[in-house]
């Protein structure tokens, strides 16, 4: 997995509202299968943050979670209708129904 991919599963994960670092790894879990190693997701975190894409909300119970940014939120949108052209070109390539997909 490379370092844009897991800064789009977080923001997809965040989409749903604030989470901590373990949450947010439990949820990529959820929707891939798949954690992240502690240095892509919080190498993620911080690379978001440093982007104006996430931000830091006040300290619950010793986590600090993080939400999207409006930013954030134009940002995923723009990729995610991106990476659905990309699919539904590819699966026509393939001879597949994209909106049967």
């Amino acid at each position: 997995m490379q370092a844009n991919d897991a800064q789009t599963l977080v923001l997809c994960v965040l989409s749903d509202g604030p989470l901590h670092g373990y949450a947010i790894n439990t949820a990529i879990e959820e929707l891939t299968g798949k954690r992240l190693g502690p240095g892509s997701l919080y190498g993620a975190l911080t690379r978001l943050e440093s982007k104006g894409l996430i931000e830091s909300l006040n300290e619950v119970a010793r986590t600090r979670p993080v939400q999207l940014t409006a930013k954030g939120r134009e940002i995923l949108e723009q990729e995610l209708r991106s990476m659905a052209r990309v699919a539904a070109a590819g699966l026509r390539g393939l001879g597949v129904n994209p909106a049967g997909a």
